[in-house]
């Protein structure tokens, strides 16, 4: 009788001992998760100089990037990136919009500009909108994910593995029901 009382509890007592000393170290995604946080709607400028705010782009996936106008190796590579992560989704494209939060007033290279032909070039120097984003690590290293309410709510890391972008990105694409 105890036997069998031993045996019904064996599981049991298995899963109170995983719950509470086996806990798994990794996570599915591999972006890091932000305390959603709503952005300011602040007016941002296009490069026609028409203003613009990122409330334009609700009920859209936004992947977002800030940089200086020169644009450097990391900030083409960053542009690069989210362009191949976008076009990877396939008939879910759509629903991801590219920004590029220009943090100076420096001109733009003509050529910069047909390469990333599609993704919004937005200035935003002086704009109180860049304090929003968490300054740990530098903001401008990093590629952040909108959710279509506005709310920020993933950073990628700096220089982050497109692959494994397009795998978070294709995850909340299919789990969303907004955007």
């Amino acid at each position: 009788m105890l036997a069998i009382a031993a045996l019904c509890l064996a599981p049991f007592i298995a899963a109170l001992i995983a719950y509470y000393y086996w806990q798994p170290q990794g996570g599915m995604n591999y972006g890091e998760l932000i305390p959603a946080q709503p952005l300011s709607d602040l007016p941002l400028r296009q490069l026609d100089q028409r203003a613009v705010s990122l409330s334009a782009f609700r009920g859209k996936w936004i992947l977002l990037q800030l940089d200086t106008a020169e644009c450097a190796a990391p900030c083409r590579a960053k542009l690069y990136s989210m362009r191949q992560v976008r076009l990877a989704q396939g008939r879910e494209m759509e629903r991801v919009e590219r920004v590029w939060l220009i943090l100076d007033e420096a001109p733009l290279e003509t050529l910069l500009m047909r390469e990333y032909d599609g993704t919004r070039m937005l200035r935003a120097s002086g704009s109180p909108l860049i304090a929003e984003f968490p300054p740990k690590g530098g903001a401008r290293d990093h590629i952040y994910l909108i959710d279509p309410l506005g709310n920020l709510m993933l950073r990628f890391p700096k220089d982050a593995d497109p692959r494994r972008m397009r795998k978070d990105l294709s995850r909340l694409l299919r789990a969303s029901r907004i955007g």
